[in-house]
């Protein structure tokens, strides 16, 4: 089932892998695809239930990736 999210996948230069989660800016990262885009799934959900329970959540953002 599809959520209608967009998600940027990039390979970068040491090999490991960036997941962003476009819409909100919910980046994660992994050795493997795989590994970055589960890591984006559980951190969406965490910042999500975060702002659901009214606890601060992190500022999205990824300083490993640089978008262009």
């Amino acid at each position: 089932m599809s959520t209608g999210r967009e998600i940027r996948l990039v390979e970068e230069d040491d090999g490991w892998w960036s997941a962003v989660d476009e819409e909100t800016g919910i980046a994660s990262q992994g050795e493997t695809r795989r590994e970055a885009l589960e890591n984006l799934d559980e951190a969406v959900a965490v910042t999500e239930n975060a702002r659901n329970d009214g606890a601060p959540a992190p500022e999205p953002g990824a300083p490993w990736f640089e978008s262009s």
